[in-house]
């Protein structure tokens, strides 16, 4: 896995592992979380969307297990 920085208001960075299917998303708040068994897909989706902040919120969030690894500042 290797962060990839977005240009983004409200995501930092973002992490995926194809063979865990992990997503790991930094938010500028500076909370980091661990989503499990997303599809490349959707990552590829992410990178690509116009609102990265939007995209999280309507779909990552909605469809996928998470857990918190560091809480908002």
């Amino acid at each position: 896995m290797a962060r990839e920085y977005v240009t983004s208001t409200s995501v930092e960075w973002i992490d995926y592992d194809p063979k865990a299917r992990t997503l790991e998303i930094a938010f500028a708040s500076g909370g980091e979380y661990r989503y499990f068994d997303v599809p490349a897909a959707v990552c590829d989706e992410l990178r690509a969307a116009d609102s990265k902040g939007r995209f999280v919120n309507d779909v990552v969030k909605k469809r996928f297990r998470y857990t918190r690894i560091r809480a908002p500042r």
